[in-house]
């Protein structure tokens, strides 16, 4: 409470010791809310290196800092260049790291954000970038976001490894690095030493599975509410992966492919299908391979996961009307199918895909 003393200007005195107040708890809380987003490295904390290469993805760029940064000092993060020099973004701007490569000797983390992907330098990556990885001293854990993982493939770090990265650049990764073990249906990757993650918000996933490793999961939790991310997310990004029906022909099996497309509610053989074509079975089924790369079996129950995602994302339906709109016996074939498919069940694909439906 303010006192107000007698005199003809005890009015504007009151007004600002008011404004002096509010200043002060306002500076306050600003004070607070920066120890708890930007909290000082504790004695001690786990050294975090973050190596910045030339078109490196910004938003990716940001998110060992923006969630590792969250944990009460337990972690302290520094971004590095190759050569301690400015670095070119895939974007419209230029980030400038605050150290050079000889942080990374002294890490205990090591991550390397996304950078733009080219056919030739994901082939061969910069010399300097991979004299960077080098100073990495033994023990010391390496983690990848997206197209990060192409410098630990060519640095031969991988190698007879399980590993992820983006889906959209499976096949090119594998063209490349065919001594990899690589998995495009999930977020992240844990070998111990050695994490790679996909892409995007992944590497969100893939720093809070960090904390909850060092730290348990108590402490992820209380990062993530700060982030105002989920601590955990459902499924792996095969959910997210795109996969188009392949152009039907005017001959071979593209005509019943596109008449069965219009039949997805109903059970259909390999008899009918066979039938609908005009050949046998046994020709059918392989031209149906030579054609699409599935077999009819497979191709059909994609087709169904496929309207299933549709529907589940734009309408209201059930869950056991939408199993059987698209051809499914029960709604527990069609959890268990989608389980497989996208490593989640159909109210938690809902809930994340949900358009607004008018």
């Amino acid at each position: 409470m303010l006192a107000v003393g007698p005199g003809p200007d005890h009015g504007k005195k009151v007004i600002l010791r008011y404004i002096c107040a509010m200043l002060t708890d306002a500076a306050a809380r600003a004070a607070e809310l920066d120890r708890l987003m930007r909290p000082a490295p504790r004695p001690g904390a786990h050294q975090v290196a973050v190596l910045a290469l030339d078109g490196v993805y910004p938003f990716e760029l940001g998110i060992p800092h923006r969630v590792l940064g969250s944990a009460d000092g337990r972690y302290e993060v520094r971004s590095a260049s190759v050569d301690g020099r400015p670095v070119r973004t895939d974007s419209d701007l230029t980030v400038t790291p605050a150290h050079g490569p000889e942080v990374l000797a002294d890490a205990d983390t090591v991550i390397v954000p996304p950078y733009a992907v080219t056919a030739a330098s994901a082939a061969v990556p910069d010399p300097r970038a991979l004299a960077a990885l080098a100073r990495v001293r033994p023990g010391a854990r390496l983690v990848s976001i997206c197209t990060g993982a192409f410098l630990l493939a060519a640095a031969g770090l991988l190698d007879g490894r399980r590993a992820t990265t983006h889906w959209a650049l499976t096949d090119h990764f594998r063209e490349l690095f065919p001594r990899v073990e690589l998995d495009a249906d999930v977020l992240f990757v844990d070998h111990g030493d050695v994490l790679t993650s996909a892409g995007a918000a992944s590497g969100v996933d893939v720093c809070l599975h960090l904390v909850r490793r060092d730290h348990g999961s108590e402490v992820a939790n209380q990062v993530a509410r700060r982030c105002v991310v989920p601590p955990y997310r459902d499924g792996g990004q095969a959910q997210y992966i795109e996969r188009p029906v392949p152009p039907a022909s005017g001959t071979g099996t593209g005509p019943t492919r596109d008449w069965a497309l219009r039949r997805l509610d109903r059970p259909l053989s390999l008899d009918e299908l066979a039938a609908h074509a005009a050949m046998s079975t046994r020709t059918f089924a392989r031209r149906f391979r030579e054609e699409t790369g599935l077999s009819p079996g497979r191709w059909l129950t994609q087709q169904r996961l496929r309207r299933a995602r549709h529907l589940l994302e734009s309408s209201d339906l059930s869950v056991e009307r939408v199993a059987h709109e698209v051809g499914f016996a029960t709604a527990t074939s069609l959890r268990r199918h989608l389980a497989a498919e996208a490593g989640v069940a159909p109210s938690a694909y809902r809930r994340t895909f949900r358009a607004s439906v008018p």
